[in-house]
């Protein structure tokens, strides 16, 4: 029994160890990646303040009798 509890012992410390050098060295460390930049455009088209500004000229006007 005293043989089984040294063998287990043994080889918990040999793992702490081992999984101790992994980590130093950076081997199980993940990958981190910078974060892309943020593009600043607009969302949707009622965020696009051109968009909005140029709106009533491309929609034609009932009131407007050159209107097709």
């Amino acid at each position: 029994m005293l043989k089984v509890l040294l063998v287990v012992v043994l080889f918990a410390v040999a793992t702490y160890y081992l999984i101790r050098v992994i980590e130093r060295r950076g081997v199980a460390r993940p990958v981190r990646r910078r974060p892309e930049p943020r593009q600043h455009r607009p969302v949707a088209p009622d965020d696009d303040e051109e968009f909005l500004r140029n709106l009533d000229q491309r929609r034609p006007h009932p009131e407007d009798p050159d209107a097709g």
